[in-house]
């Protein structure tokens, strides 16, 4: 029986796309029936309306203390009785008992090596400009359980990738984002299979 999955994005939605369309090739059994952004006008929502995916505004804006956004994190997911929720590029931290409920259910991608260029801050194409004035030759990609601490779950899946020749932070990020769209789908596959 296909799992219900929601998945949180902030932006672009790349992977969330990836993970749509691997799903839907029937390599994935799994079922995406929930977007949560904090960011209505982001990629991810505009593909989540075309493609009859539930969505789900969680932000300041909308909800005025961290209390009620909280509840409204847990209600959507009971809601849509979610089995696992992937972190897709999403800007916001995960309340900590909404972390105890979904206890190794939760997993981000994140554009590098963790646990090198993790924690707070370090997310999208800061990471890369770190990366790049490092002079670092190998970056990459980590699947990750979410738990209280940014960046800090336990390692799920992680691929390496040269960028001795890159010449700016946006040519690391590119090639990082091939990574992540390859190991993403992995990481859920080993979840599932462990179901």
């Amino acid at each position: 029986m296909p799992i219900n999955i929601a998945v949180f994005a902030s932006g672009a939605g790349s992977n969330f796309i990836n993970l749509f369309n691997k799903i839907a090739s029937n390599n994935l059994n799994g079922s995406i029936v929930l977007l949560v952004s904090n960011n209505p006008n982001s990629g991810a929502v505009k593909f989540a309306k075309n493609n009859d995916i539930c969505i789900k505004i969680i932000n300041k804006f909308r909800y005025k203390d961290k209390a009620t956004i909280n509840k409204e994190y847990k209600s959507s997911l009971k809601e849509n009785k979610i089995n696992l929720i992937l972190l897709a590029g999403f800007m916001k931290k995960i309340p900590v008992d909404l972390i105890k409920i979904y206890r190794n259910k939760i997993l981000n991608i994140h554009p590098s090596l963790l646990p090198d260029y993790g924690g707070k801050g370090f997310f999208g194409m800061n990471v890369h400009h770190a990366v790049f004035n490092a002079n670092e030759k190998i970056s990459g990609a980590t699947v990750h359980y979410v738990n209280k601490d940014y960046d800090r779950g336990p390692i799920l899946i992680q691929k390496k990738v040269e960028i001795q020749n890159c010449k700016g932070p946006n040519e690391i990020a590119k090639k990082v984002l091939e990574i992540e769209h390859e190991i993403f789908p992995k990481a859920v596959q080993i979840f599932l299979n462990k179901m």
